[in-house]
């Protein structure tokens, strides 16, 4: 699928800052207020509020309206969400397609925002995956440098950039009723390498995927082309939400996606370093260890199975985790298996 790449900001323009699933800020307003300033110190860009970013419980009708308003107004030049949530489902009927192709702009968002960003796709509008502010710019004493990086990629530089491994990861932070939040980061531990399976060759293709948690969602509701062939050559990017998925259960969303054609049809698969622990279950360093080194060996044996052909790269630190890249959703990543190496073009 052909996806012009919307324009990228410039420092002083105006973007919206929207909670389409659930709003944080309401429960952390603190760590939100830290985060506006970090975006502005980062990009250059002037944060606008709408009613529901800061409204507990506000209906998917009230959430679209400000996602309309927002795509809909010339003065603002990028979207980003809050955080996820769990019922961004319920918001995409209510959605205006006219505005999102009249005037396409960067939406910046993960999790259960994959809902929207796959909505966006099927409208020919590319987005990014990841960037949450409530997650990502807020919390602990800085903002990661790969996370701050893509994001100034993402909606004003369109750099093509190596995906690189920062060395360490954290599944949580602290909780965010804690005043450390806003000064410390979470506990970090040292990552793994990266996992590489399928052939030596190189794939540069456009990506679709997100949380896969979410996906069946999407195809339950009926919301994705009925013919997989929408995504031959591409670069399939999926990753697990901080539910801890077992191994098992991945492995049945993956392999009904296998049965719907959709690894047959891509090039290429990232799959990303899962979370395995959090504010009630914290596992021993190797019960963590083992949850991830299966999901891994999941993943590269589903995948094999449906397409041998496919070049595979497992642990990527996208989705869930901290430091985060932000990846192009609809644009073009570079998957090297001859090199081992990950590059994201933000055009």
């Amino acid at each position: 699928m052909v996806m012009p790449a919307p324009r990228k900001a410039r420092p002083g323009d105006q973007v919206a800052v929207l909670s389409p699933s659930f709003a944080a800020p309401a429960v952390a307003p603190e760590l939100h207020e830290q985060a506006m300033r970090r975006l502005r110190e980062v990009t250059g860009l002037i944060p606008v509020e709408y009613p529901t970013t800061r409204r507990l419980g506000a209906s998917p009708e009230d959430r679209a309206a400000d996602l309309n308003a927002a795509f809909a107004d010339p003065e603002i030049r990028a979207v980003v969400a809050t955080i996820g949530g769990d019922d961004q489902i319920t918001v995409i009927p209510h959605l205006d397609p006219e505005l999102v192709r009249a005037d396409p702009k960067p939406f910046v968002g993960y999790s259960d925002n994959t809902n929207l960003l796959s909505w966006l796709w099927t409208q020919g509008v590319a987005g990014f995956y990841g960037g949450s502010t409530q997650v990502h710019l807020g919390p602990g004493p800085a903002v990661d440098p790969v996370h701050a990086a893509a994001l100034r990629a993402a909606l004003l530089t369109g750099e093509r950039l190596q995906v690189t491994e920062p060395g360490e990861s954290e599944d949580i932070g602290k909780k965010w009723e804690d005043p450390a939040a806003l000064t410390e980061y979470g506990d970090r531990e040292p990552a793994e390498p990266w996992a590489w399976a399928g052939p030596r060759r190189t794939v540069t293709g456009r990506t679709w995927g997100g949380c896969i948690e979410v996906l069946p969602w999407i195809f339950t509701a009926g919301r994705f082309p009925a013919d997989p062939a929408v995504l031959d050559g591409g670069v399939l990017l999926l990753e697990a939400s901080e539910k801890i998925l077992p191994a098992d259960e991945f492995g049945w969303i993956l392999r009904a996606l296998g049965e719907r054609g959709l690894l047959q049809a891509v090039s290429a698969v990232l799959v990303a370093r899962p979370p395995a622990s959090d504010f009630i279950r914290r596992p021993s360093s190797e019960e963590r260890a083992a949850h991830r080194a299966e999901q891994r060996d999941t993943a590269i044996k589903v995948i094999g199975h449906y397409n041998p052909d496919a070049v595979v790269c497992v642990g990527v630190p996208f989705g869930h985790t901290r430091p985060q890249w932000i990846l192009p959703y609809g644009g073009e990543v570079t998957v090297d298996g001859v090199n081992q190496q990950v590059w994201a073009d933000y055009r």
